[in-house]
């Protein structure tokens, strides 16, 4: 059995392909392998070149795999969706040119949401009409992920969003087939959103495809769950910390791994604000030295 260990390049402050203020991709790419990696993630489509020659070219001098790659997309605005068809599509082409294995879908932050991240008792709710809509795309991005490319497709429950606490995200397991979706399993996510995910994993782990590891720190969720902080405010407060700094029990995370005989890549991320001055590469070497010591290679 073998579980390998990537990054992805939201651990470098990249979230979006246009902010001026990323790094260049193959800074990402060098950095990343410098910290001991020897896979990562796509980034947002458009943000590495889609010239299968020229990432080819780059991967290869750092000895990188491409692992997979992300559609951050509104899922829950219909009036969007033909961009979220050009990202599912474009993202599928990237990875399936460079062999990657898996697409990831994520419902994309709504402002409706993000005033009650981490709180789910008081999170606005769709209704039954937006909610099958919402869950048709999104089983549409999976089918056509999954079908038209023959990559494994998995549904990544994220903070803000409208597919964010674990009733919503058991609702849409029960509700599309799990032959064309499978579950992107994000650790720090389903911490943040007041749920255990080892708990979680233990219960679903047949259906997970690809993990995220992320952490988040205690003090930080505690705190801005009581000053009902919203989700831009609680990222800028540094809820989202280094592997084996917070409340995430991963030693118990690679337990569930094993024991279920989970094979293929975990994805670190660290996702971190490009405007509070961070250290992406100190990160990404102690975050690997981290999972190291629990008996991760």
């Amino acid at each position: 059995m073998t579980i390998r260990i990537g990054n992805a390049p939201c651990s470098w402050g990249v979230e979006f392909a246009g902010d001026p203020r990323n790094p260049a991709w193959r800074e990402v790419l060098r950095q990343n392998a410098e910290a001991g990696y020897s896979g990562i993630e796509l980034g947002p489509v458009g943000y590495m070149p889609e010239d299968p020659a020229i990432l080819g070219e780059a991967l290869a001098e750092h000895g990188l795999e491409l692992i997979g790659g992300v559609v951050f997309r509104p899922y829950h605005d219909p009036a969007a969706w033909d961009d979220v068809l050009d990202a599912t599509h474009r993202t599928a082409r990237a990875l399936q040119a460079h062999g990657a294995r898996h697409i990831v879908l994520i419902a994309s932050i709504s402002s409706r949401r993000a005033p009650t991240a981490g709180r789910a008792g008081e999170a606005e709710q769709m209704d039954k009409a937006e909610w099958q809509a919402f869950r048709d795309r999104i089983a549409e991005s999976a089918r056509i992920g999954s079908e038209e490319y023959g990559l494994t497709v998995g549904i990544h429950a994220h903070a803000a969003g409208f597919m964010d606490f674990e009733p919503e995200l058991e609702r849409l397991l029960d509700e599309v087939d799990d032959k064309i979706l499978k579950i992107c399993f994000d650790t720090g996510h389903h911490s943040y959103a007041g749920f255990d995910p080892v708990a979680f994993m233990k219960k679903h782990i047949g259906r997970i495809s690809y993990m995220h590891f992320k952490d988040i720190d205690p003090e930080v969720k505690a705190r801005v769950i009581e000053n009902r902080t919203g989700f831009y405010e609680a990222c800028g407060q540094g809820i989202f910390c280094n592997l084996g700094e917070g409340d995430v029990d991963f030693p118990a995370v690679r337990q569930v791994l094993l024991d279920a005989g989970f094979e293929g890549w975990c994805t670190v991320e660290q996702d971190c604000d490009p405007t509070l001055d961070p250290d992406p590469l100190g990160d990404a070497r102690a975050n690997r030295e981290y999972l190291e010591s629990i008996g991760f290679k």
